[in-house]
């Protein structure tokens, strides 16, 4: 058991001794602090404090929280433009519109040329040049059979023109030649010759040595002979 100071007051109960009675203001041995300042009337000491309000333990952050919200907002407008920077597409003003060019053409109805209709341009169809007399007549002399029995009747022609026409096919190299005159009417009108079956180019050789056209040529049931020729003018005889 502690001792009591010396120069303390004492009181004594019934089987103890040395408590103290009490210490005056003046007799306190240590420096006053913030324990020795009285609470407020009514209010809790030491740990038997009032419990604080949910609403004191949360306004804290939620002023926080504004703040961070309020001065995101206020960045985000003002990269936007919406503190009156405007972007530099909006600040740009649009390039006046040129006045469309006048047609210098359009201006005078009267110096509109008319447009020239072209005529279609035809395609010339290429003339076939006719081929060498002497050369159709030399491919005829080929095929023919020169000696085959050729007769030259004169119908009323020129006097001594069907020995003309034998003359010619001779020298032509024709070796079967006969000349006379028409026995009675022949019934055609212009220099002919008729053909046996199977002298059509025999009958074609010689026409074209004597000059007779090819549709003259033709081909019936002869009575003599290969190659009739029927002479009513003055033959045409190939040199």
């Amino acid at each position: 058991m502690l001792a009591p100071p010396a120069d303390s007051a004492t009181f004594n109960l019934p089987g103890e001794t040395g408590y103290p009675v009490g210490v005056s203001k003046s007799d306190y041995p240590y420096a006053p602090d913030e324990f020795d300042v009285p609470a407020p009337e009514g209010a809790p000491v030491g740990v038997f404090r009032a419990p604080r309000s949910r609403w004191s333990k949360t306004w804290p952050f939620l002023l926080v929280a504004g703040i961070f919200a309020v001065v995101g907002i206020g960045g985000v407008y003002a990269v936007s433009g919406g503190f009156g920077g405007g972007t530099p597409e909006a600040d740009a003003k649009p390039p006046a519109a040129s006045a469309p060019a006048e047609d210098p053409a359009a201006g005078d109805p009267a110096t509109e040329e008319t447009p020239v209709e072209e005529e279609p341009v035809t395609e010339e169809t290429p003339v076939e040049e006719p081929a060498d007399p002497a050369t159709d007549i030399n491919a005829l002399l080929a095929a023919a059979d020169k000696g085959a029995f050729v007769r030259v009747l004169n119908d009323k022609g020129p006097e001594g023109e069907s020995r003309v026409g034998k003359a010619a096919l001779d020298a032509k190299g024709f070796t079967n030649v006969k000349f006379e005159a028409y026995p009675g009417d022949s019934g055609v009108t212009v220099n002919s010759i008729w053909y046996a079956a199977d002298r059509k180019e025999t009958a074609m050789a010689v026409a074209a040595v004597l000059g007779i056209p090819a549709e003259q040529v033709t081909q019936v049931a002869v009575r003599e002979g290969d190659v009739v020729v029927i002479v009513k003018s003055a033959l045409t005889v190939a040199p």
